[in-house]
């Protein structure tokens, strides 16, 4: 059978050198549907599960990354807002590992010639290293953002 959509993608695989969060967990918003009345946009909800779409931005560690790969926009399907780990290093952005990580091959053509692209797509953002420790076993678990 051929790959109908997604398809599972270890997380070394899609960032081998490590990746690194840059900003904050959002929502993502869902620009196709209507506007509420204080103008805002609902969240976006994944097509496959129906739980709430967030977002973060990741920083690719590998110096072979092209500059448009260098900043990834990873979405996560979860119910709640994702809590990533706390940084312990003395930089801005903090080391993650996603777990459950899917991959969807898109043509990009907002340039001058058509790229291949990626789009990802997540279960969850842990420590590195804790992909395989339940969610409810880790230290983090049940904290607010």
């Amino acid at each position: 059978m051929a790959m109908q959509r997604r398809f599972a993608v270890a997380h070394e695989d899609v960032f081998p050198k490590g990746a690194f969060l840059k900003g904050e967990v959002e929502p993502v918003q869902d620009f196709n549907a209507d506007k509420r009345p204080d103008g805002s946009r609902p969240q976006q909800r994944d097509k496959d599960t129906g739980l709430p779409l967030w977002q973060v931005v990741v920083l690719d560690a590998d110096e072979e990354a092209g500059k448009k790969d260098t900043a990834v926009t990873v979405k996560i399907a979860a119910p709640h807002q994702p809590v990533p780990p706390e940084n312990k290093t003395p930089f801005p952005w903090t080391p993650i590992e996603f777990v459950g990580l899917t991959a969807l091959p898109y043509v990009d053509d907002n340039g001058t010639r058509p790229r291949l692209a990626w789009s990802y797509k997540a279960d969850d953002v842990c420590e590195p290293g804790k992909a395989d420790v339940p969610t409810s076993a880790r230290p983090d678990a049940g904290k607010a953002a």
